[in-house]
């Protein structure tokens, strides 16, 4: 059985989307306490076309 954690990442900027969060650092903490990431989910887009965020999906065997 595994157990699932989900991390939205806003992403800011108009023209240029960049994340909030330094997601390597939050992919590297989770794996150090036993989190594997299995994707990363860009949602449908927003009014302006571009993605107004990411979620990392992680999961650990419990």
């Amino acid at each position: 059985m595994y157990e699932y954690k989900f991390i939205k990442i806003e992403l800011k900027g108009i023209i240029e989307s960049k994340p909030e969060q330094d997601y390597h650092e939050i992919v590297h903490e989770h794996a150090r306490d036993g989190w594997r990431l299995v994707q990363v989910l860009t949602p449908p887009t927003g009014p302006s076309g571009a993605a107004t965020y990411f979620e990392l999906i992680f999961e650990k065997q419990v």
